[in-house]
């Protein structure tokens, strides 16, 4: 049976098992409800067994609920598991494998060696056997050479001796007896030339006993491959690597390395960061405690009971980066939308943000569903949201190991225009309050080194600017002012002259109090120039209403809800308030109000 039919087998009796004991325990809570606590008929008479009933039923789904959750993160242990076991059962599938082709590779190499051993034998004996064969049949004509000339000297002999002739005996017979003299001093060698046993020495057979010997012995293992970094495999203090081997060596276990990478070490620098090991049989290792958003360089080395690899082409992971840093101070909203920036919190760079906002309720409970805004590339991002709502937003920063933590959330209301106040931009004499929203101006003289200035900071006027939200449409917020303090208070763009008094360009436009010795003196002032008005009632408390699509800014008493006036423009670009003391004294913005009624009739 294939092991993911095994598996699906039994992660479906699990499955089963599960739902069989959640119906079990249901139907138990159910029949401890029914049988052992039965209404009392005087609870049943003024209806409070109901809201009992109601109670133990809300308590039993709780349970069930918890019990179901419990179950299913036993499920996913189990299936965790056997996701585990089935990589063993493959990895022990993959050794046996290879450990057959090598025995049978051995087997075929000693019966090839044995083979040979054998054809060298059979034709070192057949050589013996004709050399053999060659002495012998020599022997074998040298003794026909002697047997053929004994005869001839026989039958000379008889010849001479049945010779009649004396006088042809006595000449034949001198030559016939030296002829057999002769012949006698010829010894003819009559023993066997050869030895009739063959020479058969033991084979040597070292190197297949060598070969037998080697069947236990399996080679080095090659060099391992890492596998390049998934999306989503690192925590912010962990990695989970993974590597592969492209042959069919047997492993032993696997020696994992690893170590940081620093950024910012000089190229002549002899320092070199702690090289950490990890021993394990697994192709994968989760590494533990390291930096958050570091890159580590990997490699690996496989052993056996041979030797070592060599190690792996070294690899670059990364952790996750840490929770990004909201500057609550430089975010900034209104009805529409909200602008939040964020500092990454990390060395190294991260390659996206991701901003998340969950919907509060009335009652401070918040909502479930978490809207995300992927892929943002700047530490700033601005999103479009509900009026009149509350959001709790965070952010995360993602790289290729996964996103981070969220960071601690902002709060955000919508219904008014919030904002506040650019401190690069204060003049040296102005004080901002700690809550960033009030701003003094002393009577006390600063000293030269005080006055250090930059081209974004206000020189002549005793000005500071606030960070609106580069958002079209309505906005409002309020000053609050005394009558012995000389003010501005309206609207210029980012870049208004520094060395230029409010409203006395073309790049702003403000209302200006000027106190005099017979009355309080109200102007309205662009590009130098004001409108004769005069306001009999000294505001206190001014409100002030931009609206862009109208291409008004407008001006109130918040007390008595009178319009003191209006500038028509159509602002080409986005503006920011502004506000200046010409005297010593202090104001308060007020701001994420909602705007009354009247002020965008």
């Amino acid at each position: 049976m294939d092991l993911y039919e095994i598996r699906g087998g039994r992660l479906g009796v699990i499955a089963e098992e599960a739902e069989l004991q959640e119906l079990s325990r249901e139907s138990t809570a159910m029949e401890t409800y029914n049988v052992g606590s039965p209404p009392s008929p005087t609870a049943a008479e003024d209806g409070s067994d109901g809201e009992e009933d109601a109670f133990k039923e809300g308590e039993t789904e709780g349970e069930i609920i918890l019990i179901r959750d419990q179950l299913q993160e036993k499920v996913a242990e189990m299936e965790s598991f056997a996701g585990h076991l089935e990589e063993i059962f493959l990895t022990v599938e993959e050794n046996f494998g290879r450990q057959e082709q090598h025995l049978e590779q051995h087997y075929n190499d000693v019966l090839q060696t044995l083979s040979q051993r054998q054809d060298e034998s059979a034709a070192r004996l057949e050589e013996e056997k004709k050399s053999k064969l060659e002495a012998l049949y020599g022997q074998l004509l040298a003794c026909g050479q002697a047997l053929d000339a004994s005869k001839e000297l026989i039958e000379t002999a008889q010849e001479v001796y049945r010779s009649q002739d004396k006088r042809l005996l006595l000449k034949t017979v001198m030559p016939t007896i030296k002829r057999i003299e002769e012949f006698a001093k010829d010894e003819v060698d009559l023993t066997l030339s050869t030895c009739l046993e063959f020479n058969t020495p033991l084979a040597d057979l070292s190197d297949v006993k060598t070969m037998m010997d080697s069947i236990n012995v399996v080679p080095a293992p090659s060099a391992p491959v890492i596998n390049p970094q998934m999306p989503n495999s690192a925590t912010q203090t962990s990695l989970r690597v993974c590597w592969s081997l492209f042959s069919d060596d047997t492993v032993e276990y696997y020696e994992l390395y690893y170590r940081p990478v620093l950024e910012d070490t000089p190229a002549d620098s002899t320092f070199t960061p702690q090289v950490s090991k990890v021993t394990l049989k697994e192709t994968h290792c989760t590494v533990a405690d390291l930096l958050p958003n570091a890159q580590y360089e990997l490699w690996v080395t496989a052993t056996n009971t041979t030797g070592i690899s060599p190690a792996s082409e070294k690899a670059l992971y990364m952790t996750v980066p840490s929770p990004p840093v909201i500057k609550q101070r430089e975010c900034s909203s209104c009805p529409e939308a909200a602008l939040i920036r964020w500092e990454s919190g990390n060395t190294n760079p991260v390659d996206s943000y991701t901003v998340e906002l969950r919907e509060m309720g009335a009652d401070g409970t918040e909502s479930s569903i978490t809207e995300s805004i992927v892929a943002v590339p700047t530490c700033q991002c601005l999103i479009q949201l509900q009026p009149g709502q509350r959001y709790l937003i965070s952010v995360r920063a993602v790289n290729i190991g996964g996103p981070s933590d969220r960071s601690e959330p902002i709060s955000i209301t919508t219904t008014g225009t919030f904002f506040y106040l650019l401190e690069d931009t204060a003049h040296p004499c102005l004080s901002i309050s700690e809550d960033g929203f009030t701003i003094f101006y002393g009577d006390e003289e600063l000293p030269i080194s005080a006055m250090a200035l930059d081209d974004n900071t206000f020189t002549r006027c005793v000005a500071v600017l606030g960070d609106l939200i580069p958002v079209r449409g309505r906005h409002y917020w309020e000053v609050e002012v005394d009558d012995g303090t000389e003010f501005r208070i309206g609207v210029a763009y980012e870049d208004t002259e520094r060395n230029s008094y409010l409203g006395a360009n073309s790049t702003s436009w403000c209302m200006r109090h000027i106190l005099s010795p017979s009355r309080h003196k109200y102007e309205f002032l662009h590009n130098g120039w004001s409108p004769d008005l005069r306001i009999t009632v000294n505001p206190v408390r001014i409100g002030v209403a931009l609206d862009y699509d109208r291409g008004t800014l407008s001006f109130f008493n918040v007390n008595l809800e009178q319009h003191l006036h209006t500038f028509h423009c159509h602002f080409q670009n986005y503006v920011h308030p502004c506000f200046s003391l010409d005297n010593p004294g202090a104001l308060t913005v007020h701001n994420s109000i909602e705007a009354p009624e009247y002020t965008f009739i």
